[in-house]
């Protein structure tokens, strides 16, 4: 999942363990606390995040990211942050992380 920047559908990872859908989504919610649906969604909105951050326009960070289009990214945003993609790109918390975001990454 991160690995795709949380653009794998969930069906392919099913599909690869050979589980019932069911069976995988309760075993990752008992294990990590959400849904695969809900973390691949939260990794897709880290990635477009420091994209924004980073100085790239809303309407290519919603391409590359995987969203359908600008008002999705914008959705999106809002439902994850509470915040604009214009505020969460002035956020500067997201642009000090060099740890988990280090130099080159992106």
């Amino acid at each position: 999942m991160v690995a795709s920047r949380g653009r794998v559908r969930v069906e392919r990872l099913v599909a690869e363990l050979g589980w019932s859908r069911k069976r995988r989504w309760s075993r990752f919610r008992a294990q990590v606390g959400l849904t695969p649906k809900r973390v691949a969604r939260l990794i897709r909105f880290d990635h477009a995040a420091h994209r924004l951050v980073t100085g790239h326009g809303a309407a290519s960070v919603a391409a590359e990211s995987g969203y359908a289009d600008q008002s999705h990214l914008h959705r999106d945003v809002m439902a994850c942050s509470g915040m604009t993609p214009v505020a969460v790109a002035a956020s500067p918390f997201l642009a000090i992380d060099d740890v988990a975001w280090p130099p080159g990454r992106g």
